[in-house]
């Protein structure tokens, strides 16, 4: 028994109207990611281990700031979509609600403290 009319197949709109946007959403993220870490991770190695005054020095230029900037938003955001993934998944009713807001609002948070924390040290 089909549930889908044909119009709701075509568009990919299943019965949340809403999993073929998450999924790409994902699939988005994931490949920003697969460029994000490696550059993030070599503009960061650089940097490791040396005198505050110099990192400083260092993320006040545009590049290292951005990217690490994007890497914190994008990571947190991919974090927060398979997060509620898995909690739609396996929970049910109210507390699938909680949980959703509770990975939503610390995603959110922790993203607005990394960017604060960048922006302190590139000023």
């Amino acid at each position: 028994m089909q549930y889908l009319t044909d119009r709701k197949r075509a568009t990919g709109l299943g019965s949340s109207h809403s999993g073929t946007h998450h999924h790409w959403s994902m699939q988005k993220s994931a490949v920003a990611l697969a460029v994000l870490v490696p550059l993030f991770l070599c503009t960061f190695g650089y940097i490791l281990g040396h005198p505050y005054a110099e990192v400083k020095a260092y993320y006040a230029r545009p590049f290292p700031a951005i990217v690490a900037g994007l890497t914190l938003v994008v990571g947190l955001n991919h974090f927060r979509l398979g997060a509620q993934m898995a909690i739609e998944d396996y929970s049910g009713g109210l507390t699938r609600k909680a949980l959703i807001l509770g990975v939503s609002g610390l995603s959110y948070l922790v993203m607005a403290t990394g960017l604060l924390g960048l922006i302190r040290l590139a000023l």
